[in-house]
């Protein structure tokens, strides 16, 4: 009984020993941090003249100087962290020059032998500080990293810091099928990645959306929204038809929205699609496409077992003047189950907007709505009763 005892209270006092020895690390890293911090001020203060130099002189057809005197490490890395902020915050010769002051200072030197450290926090320190500075001395080293790093967010920094520093398309396209090496669902990740590149992105989506892989195919696709990119605009003719229904998507997607003229048997198929986002994407497109023919097509999409599609016919059937409100108003009182709901809902959207309508050609497209709607419920629309879409309905996805 008396050993038991007397091993608790080891314990016990080694438990206390440890939490004191940790209390006491904590302050010392406390201490350190704070004294780093303001040492750090001091040379930011000391170097202020150089600083101001280095502002002045960017847009100058002038050599920039490197910094004065002997440095010390904690100095050197006060001005690498300036420079890295302006490398950020320029474009063009600006940046160039500063990229090659943090090359001629042996900044992007340091960093890439420190890719090599034991430590793994700094070599994912020296991947980002590489990746600002733009080093394409540093992209094979980058790409032995990432090799050997498992998947999580130090694949992302280094992922970043290739396409920054990248200057070959192969270098792009070998690091982005790394990543989707992992089976991750990361396109929309690695296409945010692809447009840190300095390269020409035009050249690089066009082949991208060549390639033979379906992965790099969907990164270009999701990359394109946003950019202006006439060059690969052709491509999403033959991507429209791909037996990937992912990649179809987006190509159907990224295709509407550049507002082309669709023929019938188009609509037909884009709206009888076997992926529910092709189908959204059609419904949503056709109200701004003023594509009245279609108007059959969105009323019996109102039936359709996704959520997305039924609420982007409708909405599109209300954008469709008279004819598509008066859809909305016979499913409303003809349609059972999720198309009454969805209808019902849209038209509450619509007649709730009577005072919104300033010009007067608004207020015409709106009183023939109103009207309309009278004639099929008998009621004003601030008394009419609505049954809006429950909370916990379908939304099949």
């Amino acid at each position: 009984m008396f050993s038991n005892l007397a091993l608790a209270y080891m314990f016990i006092y080694v438990c206390l020993g440890l939490i004191a020895l940790g209390i006491i690390l904590l302050f010392q890293m406390k201490i350190k941090h704070n004294a780093e911090q303001k040492q750090s001020e001091l040379y930011q203060e000391k170097h202020r003249d150089y600083f101001m130099y280095v502002q002045a002189h960017l847009h100058d057809d002038v050599s920039l100087e490197l910094p004065p005197g002997n440095l010390k490490a904690l100095e050197r890395r006060v001005i690498q962290d300036k420079f890295m902020e302006w490398i950020e915050q320029f474009k063009g010769e600006a940046q160039t020059k500063l990229i090659g002051l943090c090359k001629e200072a042996g900044f992007v030197e340091f960093e890439i032998r420190a890719l090599g450290s034991f430590r793994y926090s700094r070599r994912i320190e020296a991947a980002y500080r590489l990746g600002v500075m733009r080093a394409e001395e540093a992209v094979p080293a980058l790409e032995v990293l990432l090799d050997r790093t498992k998947y999580g967010p130090s694949t992302i920094i280094i992922s970043r810091a290739i396409a920054k520093s990248a200057d070959r398309p192969d270098q792009i396209r070998a690091m982005l099928s790394k990543l989707l090496s992992y089976e991750k669902a990361i396109h929309h990740m690695a296409a945010d990645i692809l447009l840190e590149t300095r390269l020409d992105s035009a050249g690089l989506m066009r082949k991208l959306l060549d390639d033979p892989n379906p992965g790099l195919v969907k990164v270009a696709l999701v990359a394109m929204w946003g950019q202006a990119v006439p060059a690969v605009v052709p491509a999403l003719d033959r991507l429209v038809g791909s037996e990937r229904k992912d990649v179809r998507a987006e190509a159907v997607k990224l295709y509407l929205s550049s507002n082309p003229v669709l023929k019938d048997e188009t609509i037909a198929q884009l709206m009888n699609d076997g992926e529910w986002e092709v189908r959204a994407a059609a419904a949503k497109a056709l109200g701004p496409l003023h594509a009245a023919g279609s108007i059959p097509l969105l009323s019996a999409a109102l039936q359709d077992e996704n959520w997305h599609v039924r609420n982007n016919s409708a909405e599109s059937l209300s954008l469709l003047g008279e004819q598509g409100f008066d859809v909305l108003c016979q499913a409303a009182l003809t349609r059972t189950g999720a198309a009454r709901e969805t209808a019902l809902n849209r038209i509450e959207r619509i007649m709730a907007k009577e005072s919104d309508h300033e010009a007067v050609d608004q207020m015409v497209a709106f009183n023939k709505k109103k009207l309309l709607y009278e004639s099929y419920f008998g009621v004003q629309p601030n008394k009419r009763t609505v049954q809006v879409a429950r909370v916990g309905g379908d939304y099949t996805a």
